[in-house]
């Protein structure tokens, strides 16, 4: 049986002072990162659904512009929209719009068997100004 030194120092140290074993989550630290301008089609339309259960962070691949550039159209990857929703937010600064994606189960779909396939979606995100010639981050 392999273990690791670091696991044996620490459940050793535990032992002898006597502390209560507690795991402590490390601090997640998100990422951002420039969203390439591509066409969306062909990909699966969803709604913004703030009441998705378990909501994950959704890595956004690539953005289009909507007609009147007042919104955003997202891509990302997920299950199938039967199971799955998303919920978009948008940031925006006078030189960039952030994208935050969240993934999740819809409430209707909670404890219902959903077939695990990959589905290339799409998302519009409205947005308070004209996009003009912002940039579009994601943050995950």
């Amino acid at each position: 049986m392999r273990v690791s030194t670091a696991a044996v120092v620490v459940t050793a140290a535990l032992a002898v002072t006597g502390a209560a074993a507690a795991w402590v989550a490390p601090n997640a630290v998100a990422e951002t990162a420039v969203l390439a301008e591509q066409p969306g089609d062909g990909r699966a339309v969803f709604l913004n659904d703030p009441a998705i259960v378990d909501p994950q962070p959704l890595r956004a691949e690539s953005y289009h512009r909507v007609p009147g550039d007042r919104a955003v159209a997202v891509h990302f990857t997920t299950g199938t929209p039967q199971c799955f929703g998303v919920h978009a937010t948008a940031t925006e600064t006078a030189d960039a719009v952030t994208v935050e994606l969240q993934g999740g189960t819809l409430p209707g779909a909670v404890d219902k068997a959903c077939i695990m396939l990959a589905v290339f979606g799409s998302i519009e995100v409205p947005l308070q100004e004209p996009l003009g010639d912002r940039q579009v981050l994601t943050v995950f």
